[in-house]
């Protein structure tokens, strides 16, 4: 990618310590021919010595709004709301192009400044399989704080996650954390919903590891559900993938039977018509992590946080970084990229305004 500018600029939003290049990475972008800008921040998981170690330009934080066009701007979570237009392509998880709140004036933004949004979710092989994600940490995370709160549930005391909760420096701490929760005695059973899937394997993983029975469900499992079955577990973790509009895993209704107690929604869609657990309106939040939801017999406890990979800010970091960096080393090049880029487009054709694509 010569004669490219790579910007890799702070995020915006406070909890957001993932980075989605690494020092390592940058030295290799340089090394093909890319000028790497950095920009400095204070909560990013690696610091900003590190990449002026490996030959950035180191950049203050928000300088990316006066990049030359031929900058690419390299991030993860949501713009600022400002500049209103967007003269440069964007590389980053914008949830837009399936109509979501706001989408029409973050892509005008887009259309009139004349920048591309490459967003990472739409970077798909020509199978159309997601190349770039961060699923496995996102289940593994989401389950640590379900089992977290189930143990605290257990043994009769305020939920430590009621107090909102921090990004854990690494697995070591998050498992002592977990260790220390929980009851004597104390023996759940979980369920994870879409288990072969990338979320579902970080589910797995970190339940297994702290001994907790768990059953896998996943598409054959779910086409025909046994409520009665999925309501005996203790804890609910999905990670399931719904394209389409499929009966309810649990309903409100279903609050209050059988053994459920807490559930981690890690697919998180509340906004979407195709929902399937029709419970809360909207994510939850690191200051507010769950919602109580009362049914006429009882209530569970309810995960919904959008950026639950950002808990583990390392190890999320180390696995999506080198994922996308062979893809950084072929910017504007190959289906994936050409993919991304479509999408975009067939976006933009389905504003409620004339566009002009570039």
């Amino acid at each position: 990618m010569p004669n490219n500018i790579l910007w890799l600029r702070n995020e915006v939003r406070e909890t957001e310590r993932r980075c989605p290049l690494l020092p390592d990475g940058a030295k290799a972008l340089i090394d093909v021919g890319c000028d790497v800008v950095v920009e400095r921040s204070k909560k990013r998981i690696f610091n900003t010595a590190a990449y002026e170690k490996a030959g950035c330009i180191i950049a203050g934080s928000g300088a990316w709004v006066d990049a030359p066009t031929n900058a690419i701007i390299l991030g993860l979570k949501e713009l600022p709301e400002k500049p209103a237009r967007l003269k440069n392509d964007h590389i980053y998880f914008a949830h837009a192009f399936k109509k979501q709140a706001g989408w029409q004036d973050l892509l005008s933004r887009f259309d009139d400044g004349g920048g591309d949004l490459l967003d990472i979710e739409y970077m798909v092989d020509e199978a159309g399989r997601r190349v770039v994600a961060f699923g496995f940490w996102a289940g593994y995370m989401g389950a640590a704080l379900a089992l977290m709160q189930w143990y605290d549930r257990a043994a009769g005391r305020s939920p430590l996650c009621a107090q909102g909760i921090a990004s854990f420096e690494n697995t070591d701490v998050l498992d002592a954390k977990i260790r220390s929760l929980k009851p004597a005695g104390a023996a759940p059973r979980a369920l994870v919903l879409g288990a072969l899937g990338r979320g579902g394997k970080g589910a797995l993983q970190i339940l297994k590891r702290h001994g907790v029975d768990v059953t896998e469900w996943d598409q054959k499992e779910t086409a025909s559900l046994d409520r009665e079955a999925l309501l005996s577990h203790d804890i609910l973790i999905n990670c399931a993938f719904v394209g389409g509009k499929i009966p309810p895993f649990v309903r409100p209704s279903d609050v209050g039977k059988g053994c459920l107690r807490v559930i981690t929604d890690v697919s998180c869609d509340p906004f979407s018509d195709f929902n399937p657990l029709p419970l809360y309106s909207a994510p939850t939040s690191w200051d507010s992590p769950f919602v109580e939801v009362v049914g006429e017999k009882g209530s569970l406890d309810l995960f919904a946080i959008d950026n639950l990979p950002s808990l583990l800010p390392k190890e999320s970091s180390v696995e999506f970084a080198g994922l996308l960096l062979p893809f950084l080393k072929e910017l504007h090049n190959g289906p994936v990229w050409e993919a991304s880029r479509s999408a975009f487009h067939r976006a933009c054709k389905s504003m409620n305004k004339h566009v002009t694509l570039q």
